[in-house]
């Protein structure tokens, strides 16, 4: 790698080892800290899984994989995991009283020159800092699941972040071969979630009042904005369609979109049931292992079609 920080990522839950993962595919040595043995073994048997289905698409050989399985040291001491690092990233559950506990640990231990980054999908910089002593050093990196395979990550400033804690992220972002975003400004849930959720209310929105079954909503995602975003984003896209048109559309349809406040009722009679998704077997759609199976393959098989597409973008722009 051409940057040449030290990295450890405290947390080695699935965000965590895909983070670990994907810094040893790009050259760096990264420690990552467990909470007990079990944790460390779960840790590296994902790796190792991701690993595998990595080498059997022919991203790259087995030979790569014992190197990047080699570059890889799990602790159970966070002590030790941040010893020697320059740029700690912090992958533990998403609760904020946890994650400033966690972070007045770590700013405790670690020396000043060391960044603290938060790979939060939504909470605040500047909240998650709050109990820390040097708040300048503190930045999310949000990484976006599965970690490994996504490109984007978010890079958050707090409202005291420093200058050149942000530069040193996404420095360090892009010798990992991720497509970084600065987010100017601290605001829940960044910018990625904020686009996702907005879309999300709609779809219920429009689930609630019977104008589409779900399994249609999810269709129109699928087959239309799922495939164009992947090339052009909401603003080219109002461009390429035409702002004229899009701006008479808008006069009209944003008066009618939803903007509800809470969580509506259908989701909320599933989690009140304990109807999570996958792991409780049932959630908007019934899960068994079998579905859960398939519907993990065919994402993992769409996003390394682009990860194929994105590599082979990047050789050639090395070779031209």
């Amino acid at each position: 790698m051409s940057n040449q920080e030290k990295l450890s990522i405290a947390g080695s839950g699935i965000m965590g080892h895909s983070i670990a993962l994907t810094a040893a595919w790009a050259g760096n040595d990264v420690k990552v800290w467990g909470t007990d043995q079990a944790d460390i073994e779960r840790a590296k048997a994902g790796v190792g899984a991701k690993l595998n289905v990595l080498v059997n698409y022919d991203i790259f050989d087995e030979k790569e994989k014992e190197r990047i399985i080699n570059a890889i040291t799990f602790t159970d001491s966070l002590e030790e995991c941040v010893s020697d690092a320059t740029f700690v990233i912090e992958a533990v559950p998403e609760n904020l009283e946890l994650k400033q506990n966690f972070f007045k640990q770590l700013d405790e231990i670690c020396p000043e020159n060391i960044i603290l980054a938060s790979n939060t999908s939504g909470l605040s910089a500047t909240e998650i800092a709050n109990m820390t002593s040097k708040p300048e050093r503190t930045v999310i990196t949000h990484f976006w699941l599965p970690a490994h395979l996504m490109p984007l990550v978010e890079v958050v400033r707090g409202n005291h972040t420093s200058g050149e804690t942000i530069e040193r992220a996404l420095a360090l972002l892009k010798s990992m071969n991720k497509e970084p975003i600065l987010v100017k400004k601290d605001v829940l849930g960044q910018v990625g979630n904020r686009l996702q959720y907005a879309v999300f209310r709609e779809a219920q929105y429009l689930l609630k009042n019977e104008i589409a079954s779900m399994e249609d909503i999810d269709a129109a995602i699928r087959y239309s904005l799922g495939r164009r975003f992947g090339v052009t984003g909401p603003f080219m896209t109002m461009d390429m369609g035409g702002l004229d048109t899009n701006a008479s559309i808008t006069s009209y349809l944003f008066e009618d979109l939803s903007d509800g406040k809470d969580v509506f009722p259908a989701m909320k009679e599933l989690v009140d049931n304990g109807h999570y998704g996958p792991k409780t077997g049932k959630g908007y759609y019934e899960w068994t292992p079998e579905y859960t199976a398939q519907m993990e393959h065919e994402r993992e098989e769409e996003l390394i079609k682009w990860l194929k597409k994105d590599m082979k973008e990047a050789s050639a722009e090395t070779n031209s």
